[in-house]
């Protein structure tokens, strides 16, 4: 079995989706959010 190049395997990593409405979201580095700015100005509404 070939190992791919690491490098490699982030540049092909789909981007991150939001996980309520499926937008994708564009990151800061090492950024662990799972919902886009909108979602998350919705939740801090409530």
């Amino acid at each position: 079995m070939q190992t791919k190049n690491p490098l490699e395997f982030f540049r092909t990593l789909p981007p991150k989706q939001c996980t309520e409405c499926g937008t994708p979201i564009i990151e800061q580095a090492e950024s662990y959010l799972l919902e886009c700015d909108h979602c998350l100005s919705k939740k801090n509404e409530y």
